[in-house]
């Protein structure tokens, strides 16, 4: 039988047509969350200028999950994305949790960004009834997924420009205003501005620790690099690229832009719910430019709804190849596409719509959906650092072999944990926060129940011992002998 023929009887399978330049420009949209945009008044007028270190130590943290992702994901290019290595680091619960929670944290994300998304909106074209914005963002994201993976990574790499260049000017702008003695009615614009209204702490350790609340969804997305693995051309090039860029990008996009905020405009003078990116361009007499960044803050929140659907797609689609969803999402289109998925995810969507008409303060609405996606992104993040201790022990010699190991190794891992552990408490701190945390164990008490159901079934045993013979294609011997016996031993 000719290769041909061999090809022609195989299932489609997802394509590698990200290239370099898409996966640079996802990981930085990754980076780049809605978070910072809509926010950071929040977080500025609950910490002060202390928000610059705790943007700072929540990037450092999550650079080495990363890093850990990327040793992973390196280390068998059969791994489609953190859920597979989970189910074969961890066991088969790991990727059925790891995989369905990372599709409702960004479900839950994405309900989010049409909030957000509505909210600005309403402020351009005021009259305007919140179910349009929400329902046209569904459906034109639905179809630019529709077509190619590489349509994705095109409309995710200019979202993404838009946002590299929208910080860019506000840096520039700031800068321009502070060097040239810029008044307004708060006082000038100087560097003082940092220091000169309570210190660095102005509302001391707990208004630190609350800035951690709300700065922490901001990064959410930061692992979205990882789900593109399947579909990134040299993954073994171009994913540690994007990985270890990520400390510049998180000086440059947040740390630069929160110093020049504050430098033009004392922090005292951020409030909850308004951005302070459009306040700065006003405050500078740009209206114009005012506007154009609402519209930016749109573009922002779209890509992160389009990397959500992205990735809630992807993620069931490898879910279903498990056994862990149903055998309707593991169908690819002709485009190789995962369109059943994709439907899935935008109906879901669309229930922000009605979140908005459940009432009155949109803000709260995004604050209550974006603290409950933070939580559960966490749990994903210790999952991914859990999987690298697995790997550690049970696959020494793929570590040794690694070309691109995790810096600071096991150690590192355990300040990570501890660094969690610190965010879920720093959640208890605040009401409305706390309500949100407290909500979250349903999830898990209900993915715990679907798992005592499925693993048992014939279907999802058969699908999850063809997704291992899958895996142990790129595996040494010994290292596949190991894992059936670890199987063999659960």
């Amino acid at each position: 039988m000719t290769t041909k023929t061999l090809t022609s009887h195989q299932e489609p399978h997802l394509e590698r047509q990200l290239s370099n330049r898409h996966i640079q420009l996802i990981a930085i949209g990754g980076a780049i969350g809605t978070g910072l945009f809509m926010g950071s008044g929040k977080t500025i007028s609950a910490a002060g200028p202390s928000v610059i270190f705790v943007y700072m130590i929540i990037g450092f943290m999550l650079f080495f999950v990363m890093r850990a992702m990327g040793e992973l994901l390196l280390s068998n290019l059969n791994y489609k994305s953190f859920s597979d290595f989970a189910a074969d680091l961890l066991g088969p619960w790991a990727g059925f949790f790891t995989g369905w929670t990372y599709w409702f944290c960004w479900v839950i994300t994405g309900i989010a960004d049409v909030i957000a998304i509505a909210g600005y909106s309403k402020e351009l074209w005021p009259g305007l009834p919140l179910w349009i914005p929400g329902l046209a963002t569904v459906a034109i994201l639905l179809l630019l997924n529709l077509t190619t993976v590489k349509a994705f990574g095109e409309t995710e790499f200019w979202f993404a420009l838009i946002k590299i260049i929208a910080i860019a000017a506000l840096i520039i702008v700031g800068l321009f205003m502070i060097f040239t003695g810029f008044q307004s009615d708060a006082g000038p614009a100087t560097f003082t501005n940092l220091w000169s209204h309570g210190g660095f702490f102005p509302n001391e350790f707990m208004g630190f620790v609350a800035g951690f609340q709300i700065a922490v969804f901001a990064f959410v997305g930061i692992e979205l690099v990882g789900t593109t693995a399947a579909e990134a051309k040299d993954p073994e090039k171009n994913l540690p690229k994007a990985i270890n860029s990520i400390p510049i990008r998180v000086l440059l996009f947040y740390v630069g832009a929160l110093i020049i905020l504050m430098s033009v405009t004392p922090w005292t003078q951020f409030q909850a719910g308004h951005s302070p990116f459009i306040a700065m361009f006003s405050l500078a007499g740009l209206g114009a430019a005012a506007t154009v960044v609402n519209l930016v803050v749109l573009s922002s929140a779209m890509s992160s709804a389009n990397s959500g659907i992205y990735s809630t797609s992807r993620m069931v689609y490898g879910l279903a190849q498990e056994g862990d969803a149903p055998s309707v999402f593991s169908r690819l289109s002709r485009r190789k596409v995962p369109q059943n998925a994709l439907f899935l995810s935008c109906v879901l969507l669309l229930s922000g719509v009605i979140l908005m008409y459940a009432g009155s303060d949109i803000g709260k609405a995004f604050d209550m959906v974006t603290t409950v996606s933070a939580v559960c992104f966490v749990f994903v993040w210790s999952i991914i650092l859990a999987s690298y201790l697995a790997f550690r022990r049970r696959r020494p010699q793929l570590h040794e072999a690694s070309k691109y190991r995790m810096p600071g190794g096991i150690p590192m891992v355990w300040v990570v944990f501890a660094f969690f552990a610190f965010v879920l408490w720093a959640l208890t701190t605040q009401p409305d926060t706390l309500l949100a945390l407290l909500v979250t164990p349903v999830w898990f008490i209900l993915l715990g129940a679907a798992w005592l159901v499925l693993r048992r079934r014939p279907a999802h045993l058969a699908r999850y011992a063809t997704f291992q013979a899958e895996l142990s294609q790129d595996m040494e011997p010994g290292a596949a002998v190991e894992r059936e016996l670890g199987d063999v031993r659960k």
